[in-house]
């Protein structure tokens, strides 16, 4: 794998918006360091709608260069984790921010002990119209916020908390050693993260399967040591909600983004409800490929024997005209973000594996990939430049302190992206092969996004439950409830033992609860973009709408803007009506 300073410069990300070098954030984050203090001047003086104001905007500013100077060097980290200088940055600015975040703790203390009369003057008055979801959120947590000395107790555990996390990352990206795996002809292949998404999408089927045990065996070597680190992390979520006197750590999730405990019932009701659905793609799948019997490793290979590759540029292209039907403002951002390199595309050595899209307010947004010419790297930069095309235009339609959208709409935009690819590229099929590669790729879409997220959230929901109610939550007990889960979920396809240590290679279970937002946004985002691409206009200007608002409604609210109402069960079921339609027109193309 190639070092970092190896990489074309045109390939990597171009962060000079955010600071010029490091002896801009130097500076920076001096200033910081010397000025943050000034908000103390307002503890135990927050009683009067001057001072509320003149406290707020300070520590505004204060926020604002801490966010800059975090996410800054958190993506320098994230480009090589083997660069110190940059790790040093990082270990600063965390410091500081733990710091700041302790002193600053006694602001919403002081607000929560204002009278509701007086919060919903705050709400109604014009000078603090950027501020009302912040003292609504007050209004709404007040039942659950401690009083001023625990809470700033509480901010101190920031510093630590997070480090089952970070020793993942760690362990992840710089310390997991894979053994080399061969083909059915015997030739022996490197083994790393980013080439396991080659391997196992490779039609040599002794290939993928030793990728898939190698990938899962490698965890597995170090099953009690992530299987601590992971219930440290679980503990720390039940510790939390506990304290602030939720029931649940679940429901103490759920609560911070006001979705109801129904709306992650009914995913996990529902998909359990359809399994069916999946097994009969599981089936036409077998026969498609021709085997025997269809196995885990399986899943992701497609049905053309040499698939077709994407050059970056052609990938690019393919993701432009697509997404054209949003409208030729939304392709010209996308346009800006590859010539002005927002997007940093090539693996190399130390860097983050996988794929994200981040940033700061005021900034452009960035994406990491992780590119290696195949059709699922088209796809994945199509959802990721989703996700930053909702950052960008929540950031140019709303103020900071509402910018920021909620984690439970995150992964609409982008999977409306991969819809529209996907609908693009079926319309433009020219062969019946093709449109059953479309098919199938579609239904693998369905399966990584709906069936395996679902799976992850009843793991997750499973394990928490366990410890909060003293049930065992051994390593075998994690190894052994995994391993069952997925004979439930895969019914007649063949497993291999190493499947039970999936779960500990899967760093979103380090953000507890957030793998069932992906299934609930493929949702969404199959109706959205089955309308628009059907030419919908009002979905399409709901839509637009809906990537404009931020966090100025509840979620689950946002997603009605543009037509999707998660509160009604119906909704989760149509897509598996949906699919068995299109299961159907799969069959269709398969009879000879």
């Amino acid at each position: 794998m190639k070092l970092r300073e190896e990489i074309e410069e045109k390939y990597k990300w171009n962060l000079s918006d955010y600071f010029a070098n490091e002896k801009e954030w130097e500076n920076t984050f001096e200033e910081l360091k010397n000025s943050y203090k000034n908000v103390l001047k307002f503890e135990n003086h927050l009683n009067n709608k001057e001072n509320i104001l003149k406290c707020f905007e300070l520590e505004n500013d204060i926020s604002y260069k801490m966010g800059l100077l975090y996410v800054y060097a958190s993506l320098k980290v994230k480009e090589d984790s083997t660069n110190s200088v940059s790790q040093n940055l990082l270990n600063k600015i965390e410091k500081l921010s733990t710091q700041i975040d302790e002193a600053y703790s006694f602001i919403s203390v002081e607000i929560k002990e204002l009278s509701d009369e007086f919060i919903n003057e705050l709400i109604l008055d014009e000078k603090f119209k950027d501020y009302d979801l912040y003292f609504k959120n007050i209004l709404k947590n007040r039942k659950h916020m401690l009083s001023k000395s625990e809470e700033k107790l509480l901010a101190g555990t920031d510093e630590f908390s997070g480090q089952f996390s970070s020793i993942f990352d760690k362990i992840d990206t710089a310390d997991i050693k894979f053994e080399n795996i061969v083909d059915s002809n015997g030739k022996i292949y490197e083994m790393n993260n980013s080439l396991y998404q080659r391997y196992s999408q490779s039609s040599d089927r002794v290939l993928r399967k030793n990728a898939y045990i190698s990938m899962n065996g490698a965890y597995g070597k170090l099953n009690h040591t992530l299987s601590e680190i992971y219930m440290g992390n679980v503990k720390s979520d039940c510790f939390y909600a506990r304290i602030r006197h939720f029931n649940s750590s679940l429901e103490a999730s759920l609560y911070a983004e006001e979705v109801d405990k129904s709306v992650y019932d009914s995913l996990i009701e529902s998909v359990n409800e359809n399994l069916a659905v999946f097994h009969r793609f599981f089936e036409i799948k077998r026969k498609t490929l021709g085997l025997d019997k269809l196995a885990v490793y399986d899943m992701r290979v497609g049905t053309l024997e040499n698939e077709k590759e994407y050059s970056y540029d052609e990938a690019y292209n393919v993701v432009l005209d697509a997404l054209n039907v949003l409208g030729t403002d939304y392709t010209d951002v996308l346009k800006e973000a590859k010539q002005n390199r927002w997007i940093d595309v090539f693996a190399n050595q130390g860097k983050d594996t996988g794929a994200f899209s981040w940033g700061f307010y005021g900034k452009h947004p960035v994406v990491l990939l992780n590119f290696e010419n195949t059709i699922t790297d088209l796809f994945t930069l199509g959802h990721e430049l989703g996700h930053s095309m909702h950052t960008y235009y929540s950031n140019l339609n709303q103020p900071i302190q509402k910018a920021g959208y909620e984690i439970f709409v995150a992964e609409v935009a982008s999977t409306v992206n991969e819809m529209l690819i996907i609908n693009y590229l079926l319309k433009n099929a020219t062969t019946k092969e093709e449109k059953i590669y479309y098919y199938d790729y579609l239904f693998k879409m369905f399966y990584s996004t709906i069936f395996r997220q679902t799976l992850f959230a009843e793991f997750e929901e499973h394990i928490h439950s366990c410890y909060e109610n003293g049930e065992d939550t051994t390593t075998k007990a994690l190894d052994d409830y995994y391993y069952n889960l997925n004979k439930k979920y895969f019914n007649q396809v063949e497993l291999v033992d190493e499947i039970k240590y999936e779960w500990s290679r899967i760093p979103h279970f380090y953000s507890s609860f957030y793998v069932y937002k992906y299934a609930t946004g493929l949702i969404s985002a199959f109706y959205i973009a089955n309308q628009i691409f059907s030419g919908n206009k009002q979905i399409l200007e709901g839509y637009r709408k809906f990537l404009t608002l931020g966090a100025t409604k509840p979620p689950v609210e946002l997603l009605k803007v543009a037509g999707v109402d998660l509160s009604k069960k119906e909704t989760f079921n149509y897509v598996f009506k949906e699919m068995n339609r299109l299961l159907g027109d799969w069959e269709k193309l398969t009879i000879i």
